[in-house]
């Protein structure tokens, strides 16, 4: 974690820090450092990419301070006076608009952190006197991705405060004290004496005879910063820049622009805290806000599930680095093994063999190396992230440990990208190792004598793939849609040409091929709702086809979700609400289907009249894919519907018009349907009662929700509804 406590520009654990509008962190005395001024509408170049020719009188008359080393500027201009100017500007990393995305050219050194930093350069008469106010053309270059920001005339006061970082950073350096004593590490007498200094660069403490020393403020440690060692009293006035109140306990963060006001609100917008004051001036007035309290623990929710993406991925690499190392000895025995039936066989070919027996050593050895050094390189990679995510892991919960909402949420949004793009990073084939500890080597030792002088290696011949193994965490279902993934073992290198996917027909029948491709996600529609099936997947090569996989057992829903599908519904009907409410825009009754398709078992859908104009005629029910859409439900012979008005309804068939009931709908009413496919039955209900008798008997084959209206009604479509079990009795047909 202490990577992402040090300072990209010192090297050093962050004083101060502030928040860049990069979201990137920079400390405050640093920031003074690297802050470019420029006069008003020009732009300052460094004094390396000026015109050659005589220094003005300014940059003559620039020295570094008393006491201090050269500073980085001072060390460029010297070099190029000694190399010829320009012609060392190797030295510098030029970041143009081609290449960086920011800015114009902008020359840049490297800091004791190995992050590229813009140099100190001369500024304007007068600008040192004006750099905390942050005059107009002042900027600021963030070290690490050296994107600009301009300063107003608030100056570095203008960028907010980390607390919550300096907290941390306070808390560790805390922490790191209590597991040290301060002791002199170079000491050898017995005991050591105190510690009167720490090297923040070398990270060594040393009392006072042992730094003058071994650590002297000259040569290549006079750029090294000394101070006080952990646990050492904090002199007067040099606290912790006002972050703890007379009290002890830490002050409640207050409003950059208004000190008397504490944060309360969080801006959506503009992704900061702010206070009341800051909503009545107006500057966030027509933004979106939220509760302080509310939006810090939403942020917080979010950085922890992304950092429990990160966590799988770490504890996956640690069991990958074992799984490494158990490679390396096998590779190792199996090596052993290998040279040591090559000699048997070599020895055994009398003297003909002897001249080839140390080419065939030789290429075992080197097929060994090549596997080892593979290894060894996927070992260090994968350590180097793993270390990375694990420092970020543990800075992320030592955020979360904190209590502060505002400066969490100053922070949160970066912090979560940054966990997220590390989880990203253990990108598909990362954990998985690149070579096998098999050696694919064999020696044909059955050639006459005559060949012995023609023996090499062939390649082993290639075997059928072994077993796949479903991934259950991606496997699932949806409706009548059942999705299944799968993968071949990590240590397995025989090729792979595809898979065949296999389900049985929901009643525990045989098994029939769903699916054939080189794919390893496959999801299969269409199948009954409420029913079980068992589903298997093999791979298959030039060599034959491989061992089937495990079973896995999927449940379809036992209800039914589904929306008006608008591909399939007359161009005249108008959906919304999610393809869940429809309407028409023409007099003349149009059709409209269901996503959902039903062979089996028993559904139940309603449908709310949220509009009821003129006593129109809607008629509901159920339809084939081919209804016939430009008029009324139930006059052709593709739909089983009932339409209803104002005071009764029928049933209708192929035109066909049965069974007048008393009972129509209005605005408000509720009209459910029932397909009870089990009995191949079709009911109706209105408001909860059952309308007329059974309306079709005998229905049998594949059928889809359907309706028909006109510009007259508007109905909402409610799924996902248990069968009714305690029926009304029906109304009595009239006659």
């Amino acid at each position: 974690m202490e990577e992402e406590l040090k300072c990209p520009v010192c090297g050093s654990l962050f004083r101060e820090p502030i928040i860049l509008p990069c979201s990137h962190n920079v400390c405050l005395p640093c920031a003074r450092t690297i802050a470019v001024q420029t006069p008003d509408n020009e732009q300052h170049l460094p004094a390396l990419l000026q015109p050659r020719g005589p220094a003005p009188p300014a940059a003559a008359a620039a020295a570094p301070g008393p006491g201090s080393g050269p500073g980085p500027a001072a060390s460029l201009d010297s070099e190029c006076a000694a190399g010829g100017g320009v012609d060392h500007a190797d030295k510098l990393s030029l970041h143009s608009e081609t290449d960086s995305g920011y800015g114009s050219y902008t020359p840049s050194l490297k800091s004791p952190n190995g992050v590229r930093v813009l140099p100190l350069v001369p500024a304007p008469p007068g600008a040192a006197a004006q750099r905390g106010a942050g005059p107009a053309g002042s900027s600021l270059t963030c070290p690490q991705c050296h994107r600009s920001a301009s300063l107003d005339q608030r100056g570095l006061r203008g960028f907010q405060r980390n607390r919550l970082l300096e907290a941390i950073v306070q808390r560790y350096q805390q922490g790191r004290a209590s597991a040290a004593a301060a002791k002199c590490q170079l000491c050898d007498r017995s005991p050591p004496e105190p510690a009167a200094v720490l090297c923040e660069q070398c990270d060594v403490m040393y009392c006072s005879a042992c730094q003058l020393r071994c650590h002297p403020a000259r040569g290549p440690f006079a750029k090294h910063r000394l101070v006080p060692p952990p646990g050492a009293p904090v002199p007067p006035g040099g606290g912790d820049g006002g972050g703890k109140g007379a009290g002890g306990g830490r002050k409640l963060p207050t409003c950059a622009e208004h000190d008397l006001e504490n944060y309360s609100m969080y801006c959506v917008s503009c992704r900061s805290p702010v206070c009341y004051q800051c909503l009545e001036d107006g500057r966030h007035g027509k933004h979106d806000v939220k509760a302080l309290g509310a939006a810090w623990k939403q942020h917080k929710a979010q950085l922890s599930q992304a950092l429990n993406g990160v966590s799988d991925k770490a504890k996956e690499a640690k069991e990958f680095l074992v799984q490494l190392k158990n490679l390396l000895q096998q590779i190792q025995e199996n090596g052993l093994d290998y040279e040591a039936c090559l000699v048997a066989q070599c020895d055994a070919l009398v003297d003909a063999l002897t001249r080839q027996k140390a080419k065939l050593l030789t290429k075992v050895t080197k097929e060994r190396e090549h596997k080892l050094k593979v290894v060894w390189d996927q070992i260090n990679h994968c350590t180097l992230k793993l270390r990375q995510s694990t420092g970020l892991m543990e800075y992320c919960l030592e955020v979360i440990k904190e209590n502060d909402p505002s400066g969490f949420l100053q922070i949160s949004d970066a912090l979560i990208k940054r966990v997220q793009v590390s989880q990203e990073q253990w990108v598909k084939g990362a954990l998985e190792p690149k070579v096998s500890a098999e050696f694919d080597l064999t020696l044909d030792s059955e050639p006459l004598l005559q060949a012995i002088h023609q023996l090499d290696f062939i390649q082993m011949k290639c075997r059928v793939p072994p077993v796949p193994l479903l991934q259950l965490e991606k496997c699932c279902t949806r409706n009548n849609s059942v999705t299944l993934a799968w993968r071949m073992p990590p240590l397995s290198h025989n090729p792979v040409e595809g898979y065949i996917l296999e389900l049985d027909d929901g009643d525990g029948g045989q098994f029939r091929e769903v699916y054939v491709g080189k794919e390893t996600l496959c999801t299969i529609d269409g199948l009954h709702f409420n029913s079980t099936y068992n589903a298997r997947v093999k791979a298959f090569n030039s060599s034959g086809v491989g061992p089937y996989s495990k079973t896995v057992i999927l449940q379809t829903s036992d209800v039914a979700w589904f929306t008006f599908d608008p591909s399939s519904a007359h161009r005249d009907i108008v959906l919304s609400n999610d393809n869940q409410t429809a309407t028409c825009s023409s007099y003349d009754d149009r059709v409209v289907l269901g996503t959902a398709a039903f062979s089996k078992g028993v559904h139940y859908w309603e449908l709310h009249v949220d509009r009821y104009d003129n006593h129109p005629d809607p008629a509901f029910g159920i339809a084939r894919i081919n209804v016939v859409k430009d008029m009324m439900l139930g006059k052709d012979d593709k739909a089983w519907a009932m339409y209803v008005d104002n005071n009764r309804s029928w049933f209708m068939h192929c035109n066909s018009h049965t069974n007048r009931t008393e009972g129509g709908v209005s605005k408000g009413a509720t009209v459910g349907v029932l397909l009870d496919l089990n009995k191949h039955n079709l009911t109706f209900y209105i408001n909860g009662q059952q309308q007329g008798p059974p309306a079709f008997e005998n229905v049998e084959g594949v059928f889809m929700p359907a309706l028909s209206l006109n510009r007259n009604v508007q109905v909402t479509l409610r799924t996902g509804l248990e069968v009714p079990q305690c029926v009304k009795q029906p109304k009595l047909p009239s006659n």
